[in-house]
């Protein structure tokens, strides 16, 4: 039937599926999508020149399954069997696989895989469950869009932030490291929980990452950036090229009211951290990226009230499983003083090694966490109690 002859309303859509964004969450349905089920037409826009940005994505093994494990690893670019964790009195080494994916090569395959569904340099005026304005006027139309433009404002939501920022260096010497050291907290606090994060990717090439979590997600670049040169000053390290930066803010869940977030989302289909899929605490995504993209990809239908619907399943299923990662982030950010921040979690990490890999994959049974609240808290009685309680934003914001 010509297009022209059409009832109006069944006009045969130009795309399957458009995704909008092309982050970790919408790069991997994408890529899910070409190598299951190829058949379908499908679109990434990016409005940038490579899909990805300037980012360093990293997991821990007991976060996903094997095959999970199996179908990411093309994008894997570096590996180790344990990691190390450092407070002022304390340092651990845990025998847990630790593995990241950088942008670069998340670009590289991805890019590769998708071909002609991949339109970079798109820059978008506005969404609709179903259409895409571009710059310029151009619309196009799709049995569904998922927006995937990074997390969007919500009075829904009271939050902290882990604000960061990052040098890739290379060395003058070799730094010594065997394993990524995934918190050095033994560094000054400057108002909140700080710590460095540091990723060795060869013998003389290294991420040093200043990490906060504090109240606001406004971040000062130039007092990050000589906390790193700070740093690596302080182990004794001459940088001797700054191969790549990258900065952040993520959010840090402390309470919410999920039901009114997803109605103000009125039927769009979103996706990664404008869906509230990453973990409350350590703000890890990856894993919540790897299964949505498997739930979009099983989805026989693929129209927005459907997939709007699952992305809301998946989403609603997290946030009632997390709980208690708020109830902790309540405790991290309301129960004490923000250079005291760094004591909760060193009491954490003295904690049983499977626990905090259960910790991580947000599976924790619930004797693990009694095990975490119990003894005496690193932070006062009366105001953990306080912030135990306050399980809505209004009450969060009362309290501020």
């Amino acid at each position: 039937m010509d297009k022209r002859d059409a009832v109006p309303g069944q006009e045969r859509h130009a795309f399957d599926l458009i995704l909008v964004g092309g982050g970790l969450a919408n790069g991997l349905i994408a890529w899910r999508l070409r190598t299951q089920r190829p058949e379908l037409n499908i679109l990434l826009l990016e409005a940038g020149d490579a899909i990805g940005g300037n980012h360093t994505w990293s997991f821990h093994d007991g976060d996903l399954n094997a095959a999970q494990h199996t179908w990411i690893a093309p994008l894997v670019g570096a590996r180790w069997p344990r990691y190390e964790v450092v407070f002022p009195g304390h340092a651990r080494t845990l025998e847990s696989g630790y593995a990241s994916v950088a942008s670069e090569d998340f670009a590289r395959v991805i890019t590769a895989a998708l071909g002609h569904a991949l339109r970079t340099g798109a820059r978008v005026e506005s969404v609709t469950p179903t259409t895409v304005m571009l710059a310029g006027g151009e619309t196009l139309h799709a049995g569904a869009v998922i927006d995937g433009r990074g997390p969007r404002a919500s009075p829904r939501l009271a939050l902290g932030y882990q604000t960061f920022l990052g040098q890739e260096v290379r060395l003058a010497v070799p730094h010594g490291l065997t394993a990524p050291v995934i918190m050095d907290a033994d560094v000054e606090q400057e108002g909140g929980y700080r710590f460095v994060y540091l990723l060795p990717f060869g013998p003389d090439r290294i991420l040093i990452e200043d990490t906060h979590y504090v109240d606001s997600g406004i971040w000062e670049p130039e007092r990050l950036r000589a906390n790193v040169n700070a740093y690596a000053r302080s182990r004794g390290w001459q940088i001797a090229q700054v191969l790549r930066e990258e900065h952040g803010s993520l959010p840090i869940v402390l309470a919410g009211d999920v039901d009114g977030f997803w109605s103000d989302l009125a039927g769009q289909p979103v996706s990664g951290l404008r869906a509230g899929l990453f973990h409350s605490t350590t703000g890890y995504s990856l894993p919540h990226a790897v299964r949505l993209a498997e739930r979009v990809a099983g989805l026989a239908d693929l129209s927005a009230p459907s997939l709007f619907a699952a992305v809301k399943g998946e989403a609603t299923n997290a946030w009632n499983s997390q709980g208690f990662f708020r109830l902790l982030n309540r405790m991290l950010f309301l129960a004490g003083s923000p250079d005291n921040r760094w004591r909760v979690m060193a009491r954490f990490y003295r904690l049983p090694a499977p626990l905090i890999e259960r910790f991580y994959s947000a599976r924790l049974r619930l004797l693990d966490k009694a095990r975490i609240l119990s003894g005496k808290p690193p932070v006062p009685v009366r105001a953990a109690m306080l912030a135990a309680r306050s399980t809505h934003p209004s009450q969060i914001r009362k309290a501020e």
